[in-house]
């Protein structure tokens, strides 16, 4: 980003000089306009779309195996409603209504019996295929372009153990106070007083996912690279990938619905095609939030190596 070549041209030059005014607290001086050439650049420079699809991949292989074992363990689970409760949890984070419907029928197979054997079976496979999934993730992370502390393979492979059982617990933690809730609203208002239950139900539920996605992202960020503890648990990154996070599941289902006719072009295969690109689309996002942290790391790096 040649500052000779954005005075050429009047709204860039303008826009540039702006930026340049704007100090960013903490960093000595530094402007946004150094953030974001240095952010634009990582992601230019860093292969982002590459990676994303590598994680993409690993994500989606891991997926099943991880709900089939969570999804296996729910009929043993002693908590009045916490099948209906996890099922539906499932749906909403679904991208569109053809994906919850070509499922719910495996789903409900799977949450209403006791396989007992394939519990045994399965919880192995599942654990390492999950684990390769964040693995993935965090492989994604080592391949910016900024330089960056890297793990050795064997630490990081428990790191993206220890990762994945926390955001198991996360999951089976989050479902257990959306139950808790719904008692709570339903007994401060069992006839109605405050407006519909559902409705505070489903806001209750809403609001959860929000911040349980936060909450896993903070996760990734805060311990899936050696220097992700130079930032804050809640970070900027977290905050921009949870905001685009949202954004993105809004925006992906009317697309869906409405403009995209996948299930008509390619029959049955097309929830697949949606759901891989789902995750690859929120993989991107995964990414630009961290290449933001990562700016903000080497950024105050830099600024550290001047004095």
């Amino acid at each position: 980003m040649a500052r000779g070549d954005n005075s050429q041209i009047p709204i860039i030059g303008w826009f540039v000089r702006l930026f340049q005014r704007i100090k960013i607290p903490g960093l000595e001086g530094m402007s946004l306009y150094d953030l974001l050439n240095m952010y634009i650049t990582g992601i230019i420079k860093g292969a982002l779309t590459t990676r994303a699809g590598s994680i993409a991949f690993s994500f989606f292989i891991a997926l099943f195996p991880a709900a089939l074992f969570i999804l296996t363990l729910i009929p043993y689970v002693p908590i009045e409603g916490f099948q209906d409760d996890l099922l539906s949890f499932i749906y909403i984070t679904l991208p569109s209504k053809d994906s919850s419907e070509a499922v719910s029928h495996v789903v409900n197979d799977i949450a209403n019996n006791k396989y007992g054997e394939l519990l045994s079976f399965g919880f192995l496979l599942s654990i390492i295929l999950m684990t390769n999934g964040v693995n993935a993730i965090l492989s994604g992370f080592e391949y910016t372009f900024h330089d960056i502390e890297t793990r050795t393979v064997i630490r990081q492979y428990l790191v993206a153990l220890a990762i994945s059982l926390v955001l198991t617990f996360l999951l089976l933690f989050t479902v257990s106070v959306i139950i808790l809730l719904e008692i709570v609203i339903r007994f401060v208002n069992p006839e109605g007083f405050f407006g519909d239950s559902a409705f505070w139900i489903g806001l209750a539920q809403i609001l959860i996912l929000m911040l349980m996605v936060f909450i896993g992202v903070s996760l990734l960020y805060y311990y899936g690279i050696k220097e992700g503890k130079k930032m804050n648990f809640f970070s900027p990154g977290t905050i921009f990938t949870t905001i685009l996070f949202v954004l993105n599941f809004e925006f992906f289902k009317i697309y869906i619905e409405k403009f995209s006719q996948y299930n008509q072009l390619y029959g049955s295969i097309g929830t697949v095609i949606v759901i891989m690109l789902f995750i690859w689309v929120n993989s991107i996002i995964l990414l630009l939030g961290f290449e933001l942290n990562t700016t903000l790391i080497k950024m105050h790096k830099n600024n550290l190596e001047k004095y």
